[in-house]
């Protein structure tokens, strides 16, 4: 008798599962690479040089080798939870989050520091976006009528209303791809930039001048600077998810072989950037390095070009799961009906929402800074470490149980932290506000 065919691993089963067929399981293992690229390396790698200048040498690197490290055990830890069950795939951070807490209090822990990560990365992208593009005319039209931050704002936005109508994270791989690619890019251009500026004279790598209570905070801010560009966790089930998944080969195989190297590049963008910048300016450097270079201006206009790009790319990676929580929301709980007419409402509501904050709230920067420090210290450093403790019970005192308490001690310094210095730099620049600026 010829024996059955393995089961092949699904879905995980839940009472809001909507859909025919589910995520489309198509991607390669270098899909995963440039997705997690381009969700973990922002513009935020622009200003890691400013925030060595208030960490030094020794504890600035320090930080950001553990943050690196850190971040890849624990994105390890999830890569393996995928399929922790046998015939089931968690394709989505709050399914995992079920299975380890609870169908009822899963979704309450994870939901709300996911969408914290992913919708506040979004506004930020919008700003940045628009900031750039900005930036860009400027440099290239020096005769040009100078237009308002918010009209570039909204400029960028425009486009996101047609992107956000592609359908899934395979639709939006070469959108990606080109992100990352621009990512590496400026991140080069920042580094031989600062490099080639060399060492300036009156450079100099002591500690800020300023009051203690006032360098704490200054502190505290630099720690979730760094230790915030490793957010990638916040979507990396929803990117293993689109990789087919078969017993002989798991889909943690080539998803962790791509998330490797999505860390390489990680780090060829993050440590010269950092190192370099701080290495050429000292003290002095700018909260972008890329200001500080101010020569040659084409290259400026072209790093600038690139990062607008990039954050083409982030703000879709962020905001695909959002789109498919928000239409499984609509379709199962309010009983409309799935197709085209769904997908262009609730997204176009979804980039006009994140568009108009973008516009109207030019300081939330601070409210994420603020906000951040619980989703992205908990979705990187906490939950998946807490989840592993439960879902694998590894013994008491053993290496893995030590080094998931030591991630999850960290974690927690780190969101109260980058908290308490974003709270206070609200209260600082609460003077200097403008909304529509």
């Amino acid at each position: 008798m010829v024996s059955a065919d393995p089961p092949q691993p699904k879905e995980v089963p839940s009472d809001d599962k909507w859909g025919e067929n589910g995520p489309h399981r198509e991607a390669k293992w270098w899909y995963s690479t440039f997705h997690t690229v381009t969700a973990m390396v922002g513009a935020g790698v622009l200003s890691l040089p400013y925030a060595m200048a208030y960490l030094g040498w020794v504890p600035g690197t320090i930080v950001m080798a553990l943050s690196w490290c850190i971040t890849l055990n624990t994105m390890r830890q999830m890569i393996q939870l995928h399929e922790c069950v046998p015939g089931v795939r968690f394709d989505r951070y709050y399914d995992l989050g079920r299975h380890a807490f609870g169908p009822k209090l899963g979704p309450l822990i994870v939901l709300p520091q996911q969408f914290i990560v992913q919708v506040g990365c979004d506004i930020v992208y919008m700003v940045t976006g628009g900031k750039c593009l900005k930036k860009f005319m400027e440099i290239v039209c020096t005769n040009c009528t100078p237009m308002r931050q918010s009209y570039w704002i909204g400029i960028f936005g425009c486009l996101h209303f047609f992107l956000s109508q592609l359908p899934d994270f395979n639709s939006i791989s070469r959108v990606s791809l080109a992100a990352a690619i621009m990512s590496l890019s400026y991140s080069t251009i920042a580094w031989v930039g600062s490099l080639s500026h060399g060492r300036a004279p009156t450079v100099s790598y002591a500690y800020k001048k300023t009051s203690g209570a006032d360098y704490m905070f200054r502190v505290f801010n630099a720690l979730g600077q760094i230790t915030s560009a490793y957010a990638g966790h916040a979507v990396v089930l929803e990117i293993q998810a689109t990789i087919p998944s078969t017993p002989e080969r798991p889909s943690r195989i080539p998803m962790w072989k791509g998330a490797v190297w999505a860390y390489f590049i990680n780090a060829i963008c993050y440590f010269p950037v950092a190192l370099v910048g701080y290495w050429a300016f000292g003290q002095d450097v700018a909260d972008n390095v890329l200001v500080a270079l101010e020569r040659p201006s084409w290259l400026i206009a072209a790093a600038n070009l690139m990062v607008v790009v990039h954050v083409i790319g982030s703000y879709q990676v962020y905001a695909m799961p959002v789109f498919e929580v928000l239409e499984r929301t609509m379709i199962t709980k309010f009983k409309v009906p799935p197709g085209l007419l769904l997908r262009i409402i609730v997204r176009s509501a979804y980039v006009a929402l994140t568009l108009f904050l973008g516009v109207t709230f030019p300081f939330f920067g601070d409210l994420l800074g603020f906000f951040g420090g619980f989703g992205f210290a908990t979705t990187s450093y906490i939950l998946p470490s807490i989840m592993w403790l439960r879902i694998k019970k590894p013994e008491r005192l053993s290496l893995s149980w030590t080094v998931n308490w030591g991630c999850i001690f960290v974690g927690v310094f780190i969101m109260l932290a980058s908290t308490i210095g974003g709270l206070r730099n609200i209260i600082v620049d609460s003077s200097t506000y403008e909304f529509y600026s």
